[in-house]
């Protein structure tokens, strides 16, 4: 029995450490085991800064769902580059910080089941329009680039049902192709944010879940600007340091929107009541560090779902229920709501 069970253990450690061993020399690799009695394992193999020496594609073993091959001064993403056995089991992808300045339309193509891909710190200008085509991505990082303009059009209308995740910080964007031929695309999560911006891009019927236009020039947010984004729970306008007008209704559609961050929006000095009309679900709204230091007195009429508001350097207020009054004809105790601040004369 004995002798079984080390004979069992024996393979166990055999088939562990081959999975090791056939790692490259230049990388680590990691087995992580899961399930009834570890029965699935999945590696992840981080292959950072090989060195300029290092030709691709780096062979990994055939288990592979996680690879990292950021800092390696790719420059052109062309085909060879990630096509072999291992890679066409990839889930997660790493290509940040590699100065890649093109990428091949064919180069995604073998990896059918990518969900994950990062291409962040990079010198990317466009990308070409089919290489994202067929690939169930949900998360792309796409920030510190040097994008001027950039089409949603890379991306599937729908991809094996799964929803995308589009990450665009720290470019260079002017305006966004929100279409592709007519057809609207499955995104979710959309970052924007540190670019050279000046308007809200249009993104019409887009299913977005989360946006960010922080940091960019944006002077005014014009009435409509987030229009048919009825899924949008997230939404973040902080730091933009030109921003000095909010129209109303602006936010009329985002009937379903629980977090709107407006901090650090120095040249915005007031906001009308109509500015808050249609956000019926908003929860929390950040308006800390902005020029905006006393709020409209009937704001709980447009927000009826409001926690949580935030204000000046650090004023902070809440929803509260007067003390009930026993009402004659109704036969029952009403309770009207209004907002306290931590700082006194700030109350709605």
């Amino acid at each position: 029995m004995a002798l079984l069970v080390w004979a069992g253990l024996s393979l166990l450690l055999a088939v562990r450490s081959g999975a090791v061993r056939n790692c490259h020399p230049s990388c680590h690799c990691e087995v992580e085991s899961f399930g009834l009695f570890d029965s699935f394992s999945l590696t992840r193999v981080d292959c950072r800064g090989m060195g300029p020496t290092v030709s691709m594609p780096i062979p990994i073993p055939l288990d592979t769902t996680h690879l990292d091959l950021s800092s390696n001064d790719m420059g052109l993403l062309s085909d060879a580059m990630l096509a072999g056995p291992g890679y066409t089991t990839l889930i997660s992808l790493d290509l940040s910080s590699n100065r890649i300045t093109k990428v091949s339309p064919s180069a995604l193509s073998k990896l059918r089941y990518l969900e994950s891909l990062d291409l962040s710190d990079n010198n990317l200008e466009s990308l070409p329009p089919s290489c994202f085509s067929g690939l169930p991505l949900a998360e792309v990082d796409l920030s510190h680039n040097s994008f001027k303009e950039f089409d949603m059009g890379v991306f599937a209308a729908k991809v094996n049902g799964e929803p995308v995740s589009v990450d665009l910080s720290d470019n260079k964007l002017v305006s966004v192709s929100a279409t592709l031929h007519g057809r609207v695309l499955n995104i979710q999560s959309v970052n924007l944010s540190v670019n050279q911006l000046v308007k809200v891009p249009s993104m019409a019927g887009l299913l977005l879940r989360y946006l960010n236009l922080d940091a960019n020039p944006i002077t005014k947010i014009q009435s409509g600007a987030f229009a048919q984004l009825k899924d949008l729970v997230y939404l973040s306008l902080s730091g933009l340091s030109k921003l000095h007008e909010i129209e109303p209704h602006s936010f009329n559609d985002l009937q379903n929107l629980q977090v709107l961050d407006l901090s650090n929006n120095s040249k915005l000095k007031s906001l009308s009541p109509a500015v808050f009309c249609g956000l019926d679900s908003l929860q929390e709204l950040n308006l800390s560090g902005s020029g905006v230091t006393s709020l409209p007195t009937n704001i709980l009429s447009h927000l009826p779902s409001i926690k949580s508001i935030t204000l000046g350097q650090s004023i902070h207020c809440w929803r509260m229920q007067k003390q009930g009054q026993f009402h004659r004809q109704m036969g029952q105790v009403q309770h009207n709501e209004e907002l306290h601040c931590d700082v006194d004369g700030i109350r709605s």
